[in-house]
């Protein structure tokens, strides 16, 4: 209850739901459960041994009604004095530490007299605590039972007759890898390299007419990309990419999401509409979009929740990407590089100069001019959600994107593409991306948006 007079001159009628913004005694309760030296819920797992003399060890892990079986690199040699027995596996395999696992039951089947060095168990134990935390990260959280509204308000959002059926299918699909291009020699090379899916992302608008020819030559479809921000007196804009006969249009604003609909124009909304929840995705396919791109502020474990909580062809994953860092009405090369006042008389030096600004540890962050001669600055350093990939495959998704930014060599491109292309086909795993990409760019890549999984409450 809210102390009498809190609400003066408030409109508020008996019966309406009112939100409270922040409850310290809540956030106190909610901290007691998480923070400490050790966890106040712990998991049980339970673990099988075979070892034998001769032969790699094999230990099976069994978790939540999922199992998984790690095994040492070498065979096991005889032991000369110590060999290992139920109660030295047991307590080292069972210093599980201040993690949320608890070791339940331990059963082991030895031959002969094997040993294994404390180093080799400990290296056992880390990988086991690896797998299960991810596989953790996979199930389905539980809700509270203060969460029923919004539990009903989500089954009433998104529950359909055909969702099930339709994911069904879905898991038969092959993934499909779509890639962005910011430049017309961009897209040359990711045509070439049997891309049949492409954005198109350029700063001047009279490019797109030979972008739509050279997709179709190569019988690849070709979604244009509309602007962040849709000013008014603009609305030429669409008239002019609605004249360039692409397949559709990669929908960032409400205005271009409803002169698509209108025009009857094919669309994919883009991680600027901002889809986070069930609702909004759920909105914007009632508006007439193909599929959202997930937005980009969703760590993993809110990104495993979302695509969990709708049908997954409505969704579409960047993977790889230059996160932009800010969109601004001033135009930098306009400014620096040209006598001009604005894009009447600049003499649009955005398509002969390359701008980078460089922060203060000689990180080089990249400047685009889009159609509208509004600048964006994106990172520097790469992103990438290869580690995400295999549990989003295992969720049903299957539209990945990834974002191209600078214009790269040739072999740079198709590497980038084919690490990407192997991974979504389940032939390599998020690790040897992450090498390959470590080798290739001396900045690295960091996880980004699609970090580890972290505790929500953790900002509490």
């Amino acid at each position: 209850m809210f102390q009498h007079g809190l609400l003066k001159n408030a409109t508020v009628h008996a019966g309406q739901a009112i939100w409270q913004t922040d409850d310290p005694q809540l956030s106190r309760q909610l901290k007691a459960t998480y923070s400490g030296k050790s966890p106040h819920f712990q998991r049980p797992i339970d673990i099988d041994v075979q070892a034998a003399v001769g032969k790699p060890m094999r230990v099976d892990v069994r978790f939540a009604n999922h199992s998984f079986t790690i095994e040492t690199l070498e065979p096991l040699a005889e032991a000369n004095k110590h060999a290992i027995d139920d109660k030295m596996l047991t307590e080292q395999l069972g210093r599980l530490g201040g993690s949320p696992f608890v070791l339940r039951s331990l059963t082991a089947h030895i031959e002969g007299r094997p040993m294994v060095p404390f180093s080799v168990l400990g290296l056992l134990r880390k990988e086991m605590l690896h797998r299960l935390e991810t596989l953790q990260a996979t199930l389905a959280p539980k809700a509270c039972s203060s969460d029923l509204v919004t539990k009903r308000m989500l089954s009433e959002a998104v529950v359909a007759p055909a969702v099930e059926s339709s994911v069904a299918s879905l898991v038969k699909d092959s993934p499909t890898l779509h890639v962005l291009c910011r430049s017309l020699s961009q897209l040359d090379i990711v045509l070439a390299h049997g891309i049949q899916h492409v954005y198109a992302d350029f700063h001047d608008i009279r490019q797109y007419r030979e972008a739509v020819e050279k997709a179709h030559q190569a019988n690849a479809s070709i979604y244009l990309a509309t602007l962040r921000i849709q000013k008014p007196g603009e609305m030429g804009l669409f008239s002019a990419l609605g004249k360039q006969a692409a397949d559709g249009w990669l929908v960032r604003n409400l205005a271009a999401l409803r002169y698509a609909k209108e025009h009857q124009i094919p669309s994919i909304g883009d991680f600027s509409l901002n889809v986070t929840n069930p609702l909004t995705a759920q909105w914007l396919i009632e508006q007439g979009v193909s599929r959202c791109t997930a937005s980009y502020d969703l760590n993993r474990d809110q990104l495993i929740e979302l695509v969990a909580a709708v049908p997954t062809s409505w969704l579409e994953v960047v993977i790889h990407q230059h996160i932009p860092m800010f969109h601004m009405e001033h135009c930098v090369f306009c400014t620096v590089l040209s006598p001009g006042t604005n894009k009447s008389n600049c003499g649009r030096p955005c398509d002969r100069h390359e701008v980078t600004l460089e922060d203060r540890i000689g990180v080089k962050h990249v400047l685009h001019a889009d159609i509208g001669c509004r600048n964006t600055l994106y990172n520097g350093v790469a992103q990438s959600g290869a580690e995400a990939v295999p549990y989003l495959l295992q969720r049903g998704i299957r539209q990945f994107r990834i974002e191209l930014l600078h214009d790269a060599a040739t072999d740079q491109i198709q590497q980038l593409i084919e690490l990407y292309r192997e991974l979504i086909q389940g032939q390599i795993a998020g690790s040897e991306v992450w090498k390959a990409l470590r080798a290739d760019n001396r900045v690295g890549v960091t996880r980004g948006t699609l970090e580890h999984p972290r505790n929500p409450l953790a900002i509490l």
